[in-house]
């Protein structure tokens, strides 16, 4: 049981951010590789080579070449996996084995504030990837909207934390790590695979579109496809970014209230 304290909440997550900076120096050079390197070889592999093979043209939602389709989709997903991999191992790590929450909580902060530090970490984490893949895409000229580059920074942002919220509530729930094998072979592979990333969701069938226009990921890569291409129509894409709020407002609410269960045990 936390303490009570008479400081705001937003000062009581702040308190948190000296623990979160050291893990991130302590950890920052294992991430070097997928932050900077993997970005430049998937726009290479999928949107240079690959993209060599396909034509450009209405059958790819108007961008006029292939990688100028994928790229978006790429940076979408990559937003999706780095905020999966900061909300299952290390949520686990602080409650099984070095149980830095159980520390945390020992003060005056309270679950919400572990959680709410936990997330902007993420926060920060798909923020700075989702800049580097950015930056890398614009020396090979898939932009065809600066603003719309810019307004897609925050929308990748949300991607991530539409995703974060609820898988950080299901690794505080689950008991075992062989449980994280569930989201990467049910749903993050999937996703990655079928969410309209790599081509048009209409090329499935029309079940699996209908599944796929449920999913965070379509509407997180469809929002960034249309901002960076400079194609935006404003009622899908305020339908795109409230599905991505809700979304995110009740992972992140779910991400306490199970975290809080779990410390009660």
């Amino acid at each position: 049981m936390a303490l009570v304290s008479p400081l705001p909440r937003w000062e009581m997550v702040a308190r948190l951010r000296p623990y979160w900076t050291a893990v991130y120096l302590r950890t920052w050079k294992g991430s070097v590789v997928t932050s900077f390197v993997m970005p430049l070889l998937y726009v290479l592999a999928m949107g240079v080579l690959l993209g060599g093979f396909v034509r450009g043209g209405t059958n790819l939602d108007g961008a006029p070449t292939y990688l100028a389709f994928v790229a978006p989709g790429l940076v979408a997903a990559q937003a999706m996996q780095t905020a999966t991999g900061e909300t299952t191992w290390p949520v686990m790590g602080n409650i099984k084995w070095h149980r830095s929450y159980y520390a945390q909580v020992a003060s005056p902060l309270d679950v919400v504030d572990v959680v709410a530090a936990h997330l902007a970490f993420v926060v920060f984490r798909v923020a700075s990837t989702s800049a580097v893949f950015l930056l890398v895409m614009a020396p090979f000229g898939v932009f065809a909207s600066v603003p719309g580059v810019l307004l897609a920074w925050p929308v990748l942002v949300l991607v991530g934390l539409s995703f974060a919220g609820p898988f950080f509530a299901y690794s505080a729930t689950i008991r075992s790590e062989s449980g994280f094998a569930v989201i990467y072979r049910l749903l993050v592979i999937p996703l990655f695979l079928f969410s309209g990333a790599f081509f048009p969701i209409s090329n499935l069938s029309p079940l699996l579109e209908w599944v796929a226009r449920l999913t965070p990921l379509w509407h997180g890569v469809d929002l960034t496809r249309m901002l960076v291409l400079g194609h935006v129509q404003p009622g899908l894409a305020l339908v795109h970014l409230a599905y991505l709020l809700v979304l995110s407002g009740i992972g992140w609410w779910l991400a306490a209230w199970r975290l809080t269960k779990r410390m009660e045990v």
